[in-house]
């Protein structure tokens, strides 16, 4: 059961329900299952044994997802050992497409097309669009959130080096 909560999200102006949880620095990472590339389903323990940086995305399609993508995807290089991973509602075909095209090799595309699950685990899931909303998630080795950043205007960036700086403080 989805949980629907107060905080909502903007998108150009307008207001948007956030559905889930909101997550905060300390709380247990949330168990999820989404579609990687393969279409083989991922969860949070295919995950495990390493720093994560979850980044939820609407849609690869968009300038700032693209942007956000591709810095996570350059940022990949200088962060041996961490696992970044980008999440948004495009079907994994898409996402392959985007990828080969953009030339994004350093990082893990997973889609939450099916069953929603990272957005609703998380609290980025958009109840009147069905998308994600923009966060992102930084997940120790033990599974505890180390950064969260919900941001608050969809279209807006997120703060990129607060999320480098928790990650580098972990590694």
């Amino acid at each position: 059961m989805t949980v629907e909560r107060s905080n909502s999200v903007t998108l150009k102006g307008t207001p948007f329900t956030l559905l889930g949880p909101e997550l905060n620095v300390g709380d247990p990472a949330q168990d999820f299952m989404a579609v990687g590339t393969d279409l083989q389903p991922v969860t949070l323990a295919d995950t495990e044994g390493s720093v994560r940086v979850f980044s939820a995305v609407p849609s690869l399609d968009t300038p700032v997802c693209d942007a956000q993508t591709r810095r996570f995807n350059q940022e990949a290089t200088s962060l041996p050992g961490v696992k970044i991973y980008t999440i948004s509602m495009d079907l994994p075909f898409a996402q392959s497409r985007w990828c080969a095209a953009a030339r994004v090799e350093n990082l893990t595309m997973l889609s939450d097309h099916r069953d929603a699950s990272f957005g609703s685990s998380y609290g980025t899931l958009i109840k009147e669009l069905r998308l994600s909303s923009r966060a992102l998630f930084v997940v120790d080795s033990e599974g505890t959130l180390q950064h969260v950043e919900y941001v608050g205007e969809v279209a807006d960036h997120p703060d990129y080096d607060a999320a480098l700086e928790a990650v580098r403080a972990l590694v």
